[in-house]
């Protein structure tokens, strides 16, 4: 897949609208009942960029990221300023923050991944582009230290371990994260008479299967 292992700026997808999105598909019974499925185990994200332009170097700023990623073509790094770390928003990261896996004294790859819990039931989704620096781990509460302990691909989230943990032990990390991205679309337009009327321009933005 060609992915640009570069991060849409901070300052412009800060105040973007989106968030995630699933597909439902429901067919209803003659008795009035319904019948539910997904083709989809996991979410796809949608933002705008477009929403937080506030001034024309702005416009200018996303126009250059849009041409180096030549439109459509390359995927990148996008920061949900609503959902990028392994703890709550408010919190501060720590190893303990997210089970990753159970040892088996055997296997030393562990993927980054973080649980959405609510009433008893709960959703895993797979990290794949954590924020390079920011990643810690712990083994049964024993924080491990990078790169001596473990070491961890950027670009794909996969944790490797110096050694293997023992059967049962509790594998668990903390961490910020992006979310893999690209434009959905190959136009953007814009005026400078229309932005100083208030209008911005719309600039889709779907999360990647990685």
């Amino acid at each position: 897949m060609a992915f640009h292992e570069v991060r849409f700026p901070a300052n412009l997808s800060f105040g973007s609208v989106g968030g995630p999105e699933r597909r439902t598909e429901i067919v209803t019974l003659a008795n009035g009942y319904e019948e539910r499925n997904t083709p989809w185990e996991h979410a796809r994200r949608r933002y705008d960029a477009g929403v937080a332009m506030s001034s024309l170097d702005d416009v200018e700023q996303l126009v250059a990221f849009f041409e180096a990623r030549r439109g459509q073509l390359y995927g990148f790094r996008w920061k949900d300023w609503s959902d990028y770390k392994s703890c709550r928003p408010s919190g501060e990261v720590g190893s303990g923050d997210q089970v990753i896996g159970i040892g088996d004294a055997d296997t030393v790859q562990f993927q980054l991944r973080k649980t959405y819990a609510s009433g008893g039931q709960s959703y895993v989704r797979p990290i794949a582009k954590p924020v390079a620096g920011t990643v810690t781990v712990a083994v049964d509460g024993r924080t491990l230290f990078a790169p001596v302990d473990f070491g961890v691909e950027a670009s794909t989230g996969i944790v490797t371990l110096a050694e293997p943990p023992a059967m049962g032990a509790v594998v668990t990390a903390g961490f910020e994260f992006d979310v893999p991205v690209r434009f959905d679309t190959d136009r953007i337009q814009t005026s400078v008479e229309s932005f100083r009327a208030g209008e911005v321009p719309s600039v889709p933005v779907v999360e990647l299967r990685i």
